[in-house]
């Protein structure tokens, strides 16, 4: 097994909330996983350029969260950042030649919306990498890179196990 494979596995050996994780597959560097209780089903990778050192692993993941009776929410994006943020700074995803402004904690990043989700996934489609830059606590810049090979097909066979429920 490649080292790629071996650091998305990793990945998946991040606590679930609660049950079971299913490893649904691995697809260049990201994997797509499921998580019995409560239901979700993920895309995730680590970026292949961290902006620092961390105290934990950084990840960007592209989640589906259903409700029993339909609803939920659909290809949400949440990134790890590789370390604590300035919380005055603005945190920006950059995907091919569009830019998406993300609202962040210090060192966690989302889309603001259903909407922005949604356009971020397209431009994932469509994109070979992304990156997610803002300023470090210290004030520094710093950018963590994603290499989007695999990504689409991680996404939509997390998305597809979590219509087989």
């Amino acid at each position: 097994m490649n080292r790629t494979r071996w650091a998305v596995l990793a990945l998946a050996a991040l606590p679930a909330v609660a049950g079971a994780r299913e490893t649904i597959g691995v697809f260049d560097r990201w994997g797509a996983f499921s998580d019995s209780a409560p239901r979700r089903c993920f895309a995730i990778a680590e970026p292949v350029s961290a902006g620092g050192a961390s105290r934990w692993r950084p990840f960007a993941s592209i989640a589906s969260w259903p409700r029993a009776g339909g609803g939920g929410a659909r290809h949400q994006l949440h990134v790890r950042l590789s370390r604590d943020r300035n919380p005055q700074a603005r945190v920006t995803l950059s995907v091919g030649e569009r830019r998406f402004d993300l609202t962040a904690t210090a060192a966690d990043a989302w889309a603001p919306d259903a909407r922005a989700d949604a356009a971020i996934v397209s431009a994932i489609r469509s994109s070979r990498s992304m990156s997610v830059e803002t300023l470090s606590r210290a004030g520094g810049p710093f950018a963590d890179v994603y290499a989007l090979k695999g990504a689409a097909t991680a996404i939509d066979a997390a998305a597809l196990a979590c219509l087989k429920g």
